[in-house]
């Protein structure tokens, strides 16, 4: 679709161009531009480095790497061509490679590319816990997942029936096209995001998640033992882990004990076992709340994620408080055996049903 210039007595397509016609170069200008205006292609997206290559085959080099509010890898790769050329495969490369960095790496080259860019005094380690939100290195939430993101004029047939395939199957790749236009001698660059369309991403990443869970559920032998749980004088037979997780944390708080200081002894999890919002509210208000409450440190609330129906938030003191429905089976027994030692006159007691 042509991008048309309104004048007072006329209306006329802009002139289409190329990125080559115009001299304008892949890393020397194209690069270097995005770098320093990364939301154009990649919002809420913290660069990192550039060209990246911390491993053997130094030839190979991330044109862009950076991290998004949720602590998660993103693989930029940029292309001046018209069909993006084999951009797709090079980034999974890639991908693979970088996915396993630490936190500590990070910022090892977070500080290496301040240097570089002439920041030499930046605090590279404060200003990516502070991108992230975080007052201390959350090491088994950092680069949970690599992302890419693939920015050129064009995307071939064959580059977007491949980066469809493989976001079916839990990757994130998303393709934006940066189309330049002549504009009496000025250039204007139309950028849309063409995979996923913006406004299918976040079904998309629903889907994405819920496909995964099932597979994982039917190939992952994952562990689906009821337990039978006594909570006081209370009895609740074959209940599955995320329930009597649930109805634990319920009834310790319903006995007195703050939310927060329950969560506490959550394990691993538990500096992400709540959520709450001030007043005491329903389901819908929760989540609006909750929504923007995390929108403003530039983060995500996934209601799926969060027992936050009517009937399970808790309200007390004046906040509601959802508690996380994400218990894999090493932190839910972790998370179950600390909440029985840590209040041991409360009479938790959980065995595996016969």
């Amino acid at each position: 679709m042509p991008i048309y210039e309104f004048a007072p007595d006329r209306i006329q397509p802009l002139t289409k161009t190329t990125f080559t016609a115009i001299q304008l170069h892949e890393r020397r200008d194209l690069q270097r531009l995005l770098r320093e205006n990364i939301a154009v292609i990649a919002p809420d997206t913290l660069v990192i480095a550039e060209e990246y290559g911390e491993w053997d085959d130094s030839r190979r080099r991330i044109d862009l790497l950076g991290i998004d509010r949720d602590a998660n890898l993103v693989v930029i790769e940029l292309k001046r061509t018209e069909d993006g050329g084999h951009m797709e495969l090079q980034a999974i490369r890639y991908a693979a490679m970088v996915s396993t960095m630490t936190f500590e790496q990070a910022v090892s080259a977070f500080d290496r590319y301040m240097r570089q860019i002439g920041r030499e005094d930046a605090d590279a380690r404060g200003e990516l816990l502070a991108f992230l939100g975080w007052d201390e290195p959350d090491h088994d939430q950092f680069a949970q997942e690599v992302k890419i993101v693939l920015a050129s004029a064009e995307f071939s047939l064959e580059l977007t029936t491949a980066v469809l395939w493989l976001n079916q199957r839990d990757l994130d790749i998303r393709c934006v096209r940066l189309q330049p236009y002549n504009l009496s001698g000025r250039v204007l660059v139309d950028v849309q995001q063409i995979i996923p369309p913006p406004e299918a991403a976040e079904y998309q990443v629903r889907v994405r998640e819920k496909v995964r869970m099932e597979r994982e559920a039917r190939t992952s032998g994952a562990d689906h033992t009821k337990y039978d749980l006594r909570l006081g004088q209370q009895e609740f037979p074959r209940e599955s882990k995320r329930w009597a997780i649930l109805r634990t944390f319920r009834y310790l708080v319903e006995s007195g004990i703050a939310p927060e200081t329950v969560a506490k002894h959550c394990g691993p999890r538990a500096n992400r076992a709540l959520r709450s919002v001030e007043g005491e509210v329903g389901h819908d208000d929760f989540v609006r709340l909750a929504t923007e409450s995390r929108a403003e440190l530039g983060k995500r609330f996934d209601p799926i994620r969060w027992f936050c129906g009517d009937d399970e938030l808790l309200r007390v003191g004046g906040r509601t408080y959802a508690f996380s429905s994400q218990w894999g089976g090493d932190d839910w027994l972790e998370a179950m055996t600390n909440l029985r030692d840590a209040f041991p006159d409360r009479g938790i007691v959980f065995t595996p049903a016969g």
